[in-house]
């Protein structure tokens, strides 16, 4: 028998997470639950789960700065759970890295939809076949250049050359846009090819989760980090560009 899929409830309404316990962990989830980012972090610690139900308003560290502290460690899935009318707070969850949100009151059919959604969508990428034109050079190179750094594709390190090669850290969405860039060399990418690459989901409106995500990859690849960027581009109207080489 498969293992179960591993959610995490964190919420400081005792009743709602007694609610999702008995509704997710009906339909075949193995659901755990916390009531604050503390308690979070400790269930985190005990076993990493597939998906982080995450409600907004909590006492102490709010869900943002939670959602920022996972999607930054973690390749976790992310749903937000806000109040209705907190439309900004949407758009700065889905900017920090949630793959998703739901509003309260909510449906728990809605909220279990969503949960699918989110699944099905990083299975998808995590089944998705490497682009032919890297394969090769992922073949013949154990570090690839990219920018002043070089990468080590298979186990996931980054390295600054200009720093004499110390390791960078690097979050799992900044390695999944190198990869995307390196497969795609001198050709733009819009957001909505970069999200869908790196977090199977299309482009919203006011969504800067991108952008903010390229700005912290250039200050760790750029040649001159304060300067004009030169190995990740801006296009105009376009999206970003990967060149090659000498950067």
């Amino acid at each position: 028998m498969p293992p179960r899929t591993n959610l995490l409830v964190v919420d400081d309404d005792a009743s709602v997470r007694t609610m999702l316990i008995e509704y997710l962990g009906g339909h075949g989830y193995a659901v755990r639950c916390a009531g604050d980012g503390t308690a979070m972090r400790a269930e985190l610690e005990r076993e990493l789960p597939d998906l982080v139900l995450l409600d907004l308003r909590l006492p102490g560290e709010d869900g943002l700065s939670l959602a920022r502290f996972l999607r930054e460690r973690y390749d976790v899935g992310i749903v937000m759970v806000t109040g209705s009318a907190d439309v900004v707070d949407r758009v700065v969850g889905l900017e920090v890295g949630a793959d998703d949100y739901v509003a309260k009151p909510f449906d728990p059919r809605e909220l279990l939809a969503r949960v699918k959604s989110v699944l099905r969508r990083m299975q998808a990428r995590v089944q998705e076949p490497a682009p032919a034109s890297a394969a090769p050079a992922a073949a013949a190179l154990a570090r690839q250049p990219f920018g002043r750094c070089e990468i080590e594709l298979e186990s996931r390190r980054l390295f600054d050359l200009a720093a004499g090669g110390d390791e960078v850290p690097m979050t799992a969405m900044e390695y999944d846009l190198i990869r995307v860039f390196l497969a795609n060399p001198n050709r733009v990418l819009s957001r909505d090819q970069l999200l869908m690459h790196t977090r199977n989901r299309e482009w919203e409106p006011f969504d800067r989760s991108i952008d903010i995500r390229i700005g912290r990859l250039r200050r760790k690849v750029e040649p001159e980090p304060g300067g004009e960027p030169r190995c990740i581009r801006t296009v105009r109207n376009g999206g970003y560009m990967y060149v090659p080489g000498p950067c």
